[in-house]
C-alpha cells in the first residue's frame, strides 16, 4: 500500500535523475566504445577457459552420477539382504557348535 502512495514521487524523482544523469550517459559512451575491446577479449578467454573445461566438468558429473545410481542401489539391496545374511549367520553358528573341535 506505501507502494501505491510514493508511487508518484519516484515517478518524477526517476524521470528527473533520469534527465539530469543524460547528458554524463552521452559523454561516456566514448569511453564504453574503448572498453569494448576489452570485454571482447575477456569473452574470448572465458569461451577459451569454457572449452578447455567441459570435458573434465563432464567426467566429474558421470563420475557423480554413477556414485549416486551406486548409493541408491545399495539402498534399495541391502534391506534386502540382511535378513539373507542374519539365516546364513545363524546357520554358520549351528553347523560350528554341531560340529567336533579339532584340536
Amino acid at each position: 500500500m506505501v507502494y501505491l502512495l510514493t508511487l508518484p514521487f519516484r515517478l518524477v524523482f526517476g524521470i528527473v535523475c533520469g534527465l539530469l544523469a543524460l547528458p554524463f550517459a552521452l559523454l561516456a559512451l566514448p569511453l564504453a566504445f574503448l572498453y569494448l575491446p576489452f570485454l571482447l577479449l575477456r569473452l574470448v578467454f572465458k569461451a577459451v577457459v569454457g572449452v578447455l573445461l567441459l570435458p573434465f566438468v563432464l567426467v566429474a558429473g558421470v563420475i557423480g552420477l554413477l556414485v549416486a545410481l551406486v548409493a541408491i542401489s545399495f539402498t534399495i539391496v541391502v534391506p534386502l539382504i540382511i535378513p539373507i545374511a542374519v539365516a546364513a549367520l545363524c546357520i554358520w553358528i549351528g553347523f560350528r557348535l554341531a560340529s567336533p573341535a579339532t584340536v
